[in-house]
């Protein structure tokens, strides 16, 4: 366990002891969030992104622990355990080396060498080995036995190659050398059949396509793997570099490791080209096929997993979003025929009333779909009108700038949402129980609004998978992606904290320490209770002990409740320290709550016990200065070019303004408001070199983009952010009057504003 500390101290960068801490409190059953916010002291102040790597490599290291224990009790239970096997296995530090020590002794099928082997064949190869002075022929004489199935000498060495052969392609040193070389050295070739090539347009890329294999990225790797997943391409390897002499310099070099790691020289002895040519034989059929199964194998893993984390932090990104606030809303859900839906919600997000207008074909009624918008807004005093980004989404979008300019008094705000996963909530049992008496197709258009209210609250409703912001996540492991994605969406939402008297089921769910059932009895104690009025009463919650109390207390927030200190982030656990604040300085917590200046007059290391420490005394601080701070930014919107609505509306050298849909590692999808998302590759995102893209803008932010060029065909969007071709990338949003105080500079937000891809290959 020491060294398994020490090992993920290492690729942290941190003490040993700070892991051993987050090990012992994970294995306690503390969450990440908790850890991070409420035990800097006990692991020096890992933050979560650490403490999510330190949990994924504890769990990586006991599998490996695990499958080591099982590789030495089979490897024993055949008698075959030597102390240095033993010992080589003990400290072999990858799943891979394991594995490869264990392949000699791992249950297989009956091969051809242990059928050699069985016909007393092994001798004859050893002595070969042993002594290349010994002619091949005349010394396998010895060993015909037609009864075992070896009817001459030809035979009887064909069956001596096959246990060489083996023992060549088993041994685990030679493995890692060939497998490591061969990464290095190959690369990956990709042909696609010309009666393949109209139904397979979208992989034109890869049509005649070569890379060496350690350089490509992940979205390539995962676009070759899914077109020959659909029949399109044929995917293979080549070593060698064609030369004009006919010689393969990769491939001889291979084969020589393999004479080297057993002493084979070509030195005119009668053996020395039999066994040569053993090698050679070891190398292409057997070894060769490993090192590309590897190769293939470890390329996809790689790309899995980088495909992983662009999914989760694009969805980090898009949870926190800037919310429009608690202001009256209006939904509105654009379909043609079946007619536009709509949906308005008061401050709270709770509906007051719904209409379905026909402003498009057939009926095209725009008249009359103004007048019905314009009285359910004057009535329900709306400021937002929220527009999904679906079909009709543009025209939907033209019809609210009409009502804006007939009512100018409203001064309506309008925003285009993704509706991304909207009809799959709409039809779910939990969108059912919350609106038992709203029909169906109405229930999206409150989606739509609640998304631009607080998207947080209303996407963790949302299977995360749903919402498209990864490159082909629909290839990847889906177990390991709803891992990560569930890590990230527990994060976020307890980085911002949930108002305990407002929160829905599903968001008290994602609290730390909080499961589905005691979110539901939650809100089913407030139903019966009526709101909680300090956070001691959690307490009294059926089946909500003091554990769950200590994981998720702080996370929660109560306003306007009998301690003002339960509207913050500060833990129940720590009040005490608030209260020497108070005796000491002789002022009340409500007067201290605000006053900055005062509060960083303040030394944390005069208020420090030995149980709170400065990390955790400065957290206080901060929070009594500002109380409940949300860490999301300012809400913004976006404005669409007029008379650009359709992809054949576009010009090159255009000037447009969009959102960021989606960053993956090859560039920005920017939705500029044609129903197709246009691309700003990573080369065309800055005039520097960007290695990666979220330097420099990420899910959710405003850009202005100019147009390089339009596929019609293909419908793809090229789009550039370089200076001289597109004004700067973002406007730094305003800081709220509440908030004077000096911050880290930080990247803008905007709010949901489309903020989904549409990959062309998902």
């Amino acid at each position: 366990m020491d060294m398994m500390f020490a090992l993920i101290a290492g690729e942290l960068g941190v003490a040993v002891r700070q892991v051993e801490a987050a090990a012992r409190l994970l294995g306690e059953g503390a969450t990440v969030p908790f850890i991070a916010r409420y035990r800097k002291e006990a692991t020096g102040g890992l933050d979560d992104t650490q403490l999510r790597r330190l949990e994924e490599r504890l769990q990586y290291l006991r599998e490996l622990e695990e499958r080591r224990e099982t590789v030495l009790k089979s490897i024993a239970e055949q008698d075959k355990l030597t102390p240095e096997l033993e010992s080589e296995i003990r400290s072999a530090d990858t799943k891979v080396r394991i594995e490869d020590l264990y392949l000699p002794y791992r249950p297989k099928r009956r091969t051809k060498a242990q059928i050699a082997r069985e016909a007393g064949l092994e001798p004859l190869a050893r002595a070969l080995m042993a002594d290349p002075s010994l002619a091949p022929l005349d010394i396998a004489t010895g060993f015909v036995d037609p009864d075992k199935g070896v009817p001459d000498a030809v035979a009887a060495l064909e069956g001596a190659r096959q246990v060489l052969m083996e023992d060549f392609s088993e041994d685990p040193d030679l493995a890692g050398r060939l497998r490591q070389f061969f990464w290095e050295n190959a690369r990956m070739t990709s042909r696609a059949p010309e009666s393949k090539q109209d139904e397979g347009a979208k992989f034109s890329d890869y049509f005649k396509f070569e890379e060496p294999v350690r350089n490509i990225p992940s979205h390539r790797a995962l676009a070759l793997f899914r077109g020959r997943k659909e029949g399109i391409l044929r995917l293979g390897f080549a070593i060698d570099e064609e030369r004009e002499d006919g010689t393969a310099p990769n491939q001889r070099r291979c084969e020589a490791m393999i004479a080297s790691r057993f002493g084979i020289q070509d030195r005119g002895r009668p053996a020395d080209s039999w066994l040569v040519e053993t090698v050679r034989c070891a190398w292409k059929p057997k070894l060769l096929a490993r090192m590309e199964s590897d190769s293939e194998t470890r390329l996809w893993e790689m790309a899995e997993a980088e495909a992983i984390r662009v999914f989760g932090k694009n969805l980090r990104d898009l949870l926190l979003a800037a919310p429009a606030g608690p202001r009256p809303t209006m939904g509105l859900d654009p379909g043609i025929r079946t007619g536009v839906k709509v949906a308005v919600l008061d401050s709270t997000g709770k509906p007051l009333e719904t209409a379905t207008i026909y402003p498009h074909e057939p009926k095209r009624d725009w008249a009359g779909s103004i007048q019905v918008l314009s009285r359910l807004a004057r009535h329900h005093g709306v400021e937002l009108i929220a527009i999904g980004n679906g079909t009709a989404s543009r025209e939907t979008d033209r019809l609210v700038a009409d009502l804006q300019k007939a009512e100018p008094d409203l001064k309506l705000t309008k925003v285009v949402v993704s509706e991304a996963g909207a009809s799959v909530y709409s039809a779910s049992e939990l969108a059912a129980r919350e609106f038992p008496n709203l029909d169906v197709s109405l229930r999206g258009a409150v989606s739509i609004a609640r998304r631009l209210q607080d998207p947080l609250a209303e996407l963790v409703k949302i299977d995360a998978k749903a919402i498209g912001v990864g490159q082909y996540q629909h290839d990847v492991s889906q177990p390991e992606l709803a891992r990560t994605l569930d890590a990230v969406v527990e994060d976020c939402v307890n980085a911002v904290g949930v108002d305990l008297n407002t929160a829905s089921p599903h968001l008290l769910g994602r609290i730390s320490g909080l499961s589905a059932t005691l979110a539901a009895n939650i809100v089913s104690y407030r139903d019966q209770q009526g709101a909680f009025r300090n956070r001691t009463q959690l307490r009294q919650v059926p089946r909500l002990g003091a554990k769950t109390f200590e994981q998720a207390a702080g996370f929660l927030r109560i306003m306007n409740g009998d301690n003002p200190l339960d509207s913050s982030a500060v833990h129940p656990e720590a009040y005490p320290v608030v209260e020497q604040l108070v005796k000491r300085t002789g002022r009340a917590v409500k007067s201290l709550i605000g006053d900055a200046a005062f509060l960083r007059s303040l030394r944390a290391a005069d208020f420090t016990d030995e149980r709170f420490g400065e990390p955790t005394v400065k957290d206080i601080l901060g929070e009594l200065e500002k109380p409940g701070r949300d860490p999301r930014p300012e809400f913004r919107t976006a404005e669409f070019k007029e008379g650009v609505h359709e992809l054949e509306h576009l010009t090159p050298g255009m000037i447009l303004e969009g959102v960021v849909t989606n960053v993956t590692n090859f560039g920005a999808f920017v939705d500029i408001g044609v129903h197709q998302d246009g691309l700003v590759h990573v080369s065309a995102l800055a005039d520097r070199f960007v290695k990666d893209p979220r330097e420099v803008v990420k899910a959710g932010d405003i850009v202005k983009v100019k147009v390089q060029d339009v596929d019609l065909k293909r419908r793809r969007i090229a789009l550039s952010m370089r200076s001289g071709e597109a004004p700067s990338t973002t406007v730094e949003p305003p800081r709220r009057e509440k908030d004077r105080r000096p911050q880290k500079e930080q990247r803008p937000q905007t709010a949901m504003a489309a903020a989904f891809a549409k990959i062309k290959l998902r």
